[in-house]
């Protein structure tokens, strides 16, 4: 008898022979000789792991949302990045309670804010924020602590969390690893997510800071609903789907 784990590495398997292509749920209940409600229960699972994006009948492999270390990311997509920073900085008041996260995006905006901004009350989990609007025109300090992660220069762990629950900020910068019209808002470490989760709850208003390229991403876990998000800065106009996804967002395309 066919293991489950086993026919779940096999749907996998067929779908990376032809990777960005959908595959019918007849096609591979006949490939593997099963019923297409077996299939279906298999590709559940799949789904929630965000290994697969299934969808009217088909289902193809999930986008790949990898990161590397921080100073690697910091290096891509910096004329993106740095447009949607100064269109980000524009929602930000002088004296403002502001959450600052750990993604590269946001330490874009730290930069702009660091040279545009002063009497800041800035929170944040990322040690690259901290160092950059920290101690400067003002500005007041509160870095969560815990234990480092190294290749995000930023504190995400039980400790960290706890202390920004503490705080409601009027604004939180956030970043993402993966938007997605249907499944939303997803990235691909736990802690990450847990804290973004955090910070939604809490902020005032939450402005998301996002290029091109996360676009059609699907990351592991899900943070947030579109719906959730105050107000979206990105690089290029969306898409139809992305549209009606951030239909109650402020949505800036930055110039």
């Amino acid at each position: 008898m066919v293991r489950r784990e086993d026919r779940q590495r096999e749907i996998l398997r067929k779908l990376k022979l032809r990777p960005g292509e959908n595959h019918a749920i007849g096609r591979l209940a006949q490939d593997l000789e099963v019923s297409e409600e077996t299939i279906r229960r298999e590709l559940r699972v799949l789904e929630a792991r965000g290994a697969v994006v299934w969808t009217h009948g088909a289902v193809q492999l999930a986008a790949a949302s990898s990161e590397g270390p921080l100073d690697r990311r910091m290096q891509e997509n910096v004329a993106e990045k740095t447009r949607i920073a100064a269109a980000a900085a524009e929602f930000v008041r002088d004296g403002d309670i502001v959450f600052i996260d750990a993604g590269t995006t946001a330490c874009f905006v730290a930069r702009v804010l660091a040279g545009a901004r002063r009497d800041l009350k800035v929170i944040t989990n990322s040690l690259v924020v901290a160092e950059t609007l920290g101690g400067r025109n003002g500005n007041a300090l509160f870095l969560a602590g815990g234990e480092m992660d190294y290749d995000y220069r930023a504190f995400s762990d039980q400790v960290a969390q706890a202390y920004v629950a503490q705080f409601t900020p009027h604004l939180a910068i956030l970043t993402v690893g993966g938007v997605h019209p249907d499944h939303g808002l997803t990235d691909r470490h736990a802690r990450e997510a847990a804290m973004s989760r955090i910070v939604y709850e809490r902020a005032d208003r939450v402005l998301l800071a996002a290029d091109h390229t996360k676009f059609g991403r699907l990351g592991l876990i899900c943070t947030a609903s579109p719906e959730e998000v105050d107000i979206l800065v990105t690089d290029a106009p969306l898409d139809e789907a992305f549209a009606q996804a951030f239909r109650r967002a402020t949505v800036v395309i930055a110039p």
